[in-house]
């Protein structure tokens, strides 16, 4: 008799084990049948289906993009570049997937949308209280986008944190500074509830990484806060095109301009001094 371990397998000549005492650990761990039991369409349309499971997609990218991105911003506070480097990079690969989830939806006519549009009532993607977290961390703060949460005091309390701490930009700013960068006191020091705006101290900051050695890693931070700009912005206009081509220059379902108020969205700069930092180099 062989004293050798029986793998798992090895009694079903090769296929997996699928005896458990409960559910399988796959339903324990994933909790697949929570997720498949939260789609309630309310119309008999079929497009509505994939627009509800898509923007439940939506919602999980956010909730990983916003984990990275204040993973990232620990790492920043510590100094500890190399492991925000890697949270930065894994929020850019969610981030890129969570684009891509526009493409159920990029093609809906106007006559598809409209067979399930009424049901929605006045939700809308605005009110998405981790999209607002995502916003904030980007720094695009504002304290009325947050009043959509007043009636649910733990999701406005995490808002109002969210709004009053430093957003991802101004770790990094905060980290040039620490690396000997001229990063003025007056932009670290700013009222971080407030909107970021750009400044030439900034910029110039950002010129002299560019201009120094491409071997150096805050060249590197650079670059990939420069993939993370670009993918929000395609964010934005995937959006605006989606929404333009199912609906023109209707209202929007929760009362917003539609359209017109996504179009100033998508006009709102990202990390700009790193793009304007380019024409100095």
């Amino acid at each position: 008799m062989s004293n050798t371990p029986q793998r798992p397998d090895d009694a079903n000549e090769g296929d997996p084990d699928l005896t458990y005492a409960g559910p399988p650990p796959y339903e324990a761990y994933v909790h697949a049948s929570l997720l498949n039991s939260l789609q309630k369409p309310l119309s008999d349309a079929p497009e509505e289906m994939s627009f509800l499971i898509t923007t439940q997609v939506m919602e999980l990218w956010f909730t990983l993009t916003v984990h990275e991105w204040r993973a990232a911003q620990v790492a920043l506070r510590a100094d500890d570049l190399p492991t925000a480097l890697d949270a930065l990079r894994r929020s850019l690969h969610a981030h890129r997937a969570l684009n891509d989830s526009w493409r159920p939806l990029a093609a809906l006519t106007p006559a598809q949308f409209n067979r399930f549009r009424s049901v929605l009532g006045t939700a809308s993607g605005f009110q998405s209280a981790m999209y607002r977290h995502m916003e904030f961390l980007l720094g695009d703060k504002s304290r009325s986008l947050m009043q959509a949460h007043r009636n649910n005091p733990e999701t406005y309390a995490e808002l109002e944190r969210s709004l009053s701490e430093p957003s991802l930009y101004d770790d990094v700013l905060a980290h040039l500074r620490r690396r000997g960068l001229p990063v003025p006191d007056h932009v670290l020091q700013r009222d971080v509830t407030k909107p970021y705006t750009a400044t030439p101290d900034v910029e110039e900051a950002w010129r002299q990484v560019y201009a120094g050695s491409q071997e150096d890693a805050l060249v590197t931070l650079g670059e990939v806060l420069t993939d993370l700009a670009e993918s929000v912005l395609r964010w934005r206009t995937d959006h605006l095109l989606a929404t333009r081509r199912a609906m023109g220059a209707k209202t929007g379902s929760g009362g917003s301009p539609g359209v017109a108020w996504l179009e100033k969205r998508t006009a709102r700069p990202v990390f700009p001094e790193i793009w304007s930092a380019r024409s100095h180099v």
